[in-house]
């Protein structure tokens, strides 16, 4: 795969082929929705997968407000972030799924920069909920838990389709866990895309692109600015079998992601 930075700093912190390998063989597990949870204590009874009501729509509308121009600031001046193609989410009116590698702790920002002022929920670790403030933030910014307890996951697969019904947006990170600045987009697990196949609705591929820093900020930064490239929709084929139509939709979504698609 080309290279999109030559620094010898911003090379250091690519993986290199055997180093790609072995974080692959630990960390990637075989988890339906693509992600490894932390245990938690959830009572499938009581707890809450999605928030709702009129007091925490409020609030999470007036976050989303205040959040929106600090981040937009925030990742312009950090990683000089630009964000190409946004009339592809655009054309679509209704629910979509969007997916992105996962290269970053901020990408997620990035991603709903992306989305603008559509409100994009986000499936995320337990774990991270239990953060102090931080957990509260997320749920006010519609991050999504995601059970590790197989007992829990129709019900977390429901509140997810249920999203899709209402023509929301959800974002999945179909490689899984997170890889600082991996020139390499690893393998997609099949959540994203059977959410996507069992919902008809369509897949909006986010991809990232690494390009060097120029001027004063070359000698100031250890790391690349982003492109985000936002690609047109990919749409499920019904005529194949469900299974097939998954495998086909996950292939064809990597094979766009794989930066052949974007200058």
């Amino acid at each position: 795969m080309k290279r999109f930075f030559s620094n010898a700093k911003l090379q250091e912190r690519v993986l290199s082929d055997a180093d790609f390998q072995e974080h692959i063989e630990e960390n990637i597990k075989d988890n339906y929705d693509n992600l490894e949870p932390i245990d938690i204590d959830i009572d499938n009874h009581t707890y809450t997968f999605l928030e709702s009501g009129t007091l925490f729509s409020i609030f999470s509308n007036l976050l989303y407000l205040i959040a929106y121009p600090i981040l937009t600031i925030l990742d312009k001046l950090l990683f000089n972030l630009k964000i190409k193609g946004r009339e592809n989410i655009k054309a679509i009116k209704g629910a979509k799924i969007t997916v992105s590698q996962h290269i970053q702790e901020l990408d997620c920002t990035m991603v709903g920069l992306a989305n603008r002022f559509q409100k994009t929920y986000f499936t995320a670790l337990e774990d991270s909920f239990k953060i102090p403030v931080v957990g509260g933030i997320m749920r006010l910014l519609n991050a999504i838990p995601i059970p590790k307890d197989i007992k829990y996951t129709r019900t977390f697969m429901n509140g997810i389709d249920n999203l899709l019904k209402q023509g929301k947006t959800v974002h999945i990170y179909p490689e899984g866990s997170l890889v600082s600045y991996s020139e390499k987009i690893r393998p997609f697990k099949d959540g994203a895309f059977d959410f996507a196949v069992r919902n008809n609705v369509p897949i909006v591929p986010l991809t990232f692109k690494y390009e060097e820093p120029t001027g004063i900020r070359k000698h100031l930064k250890s790391h690349p600015f982003l492109s985000l490239y936002v690609l047109p929709a990919e749409y499920p084929d019904l005529t194949l079998s469900k299974p097939e139509a998954v495998k086909e939709l996950k292939n064809r979504v990597y094979e766009k992601m794989n930066f052949r698609d974007v200058p």
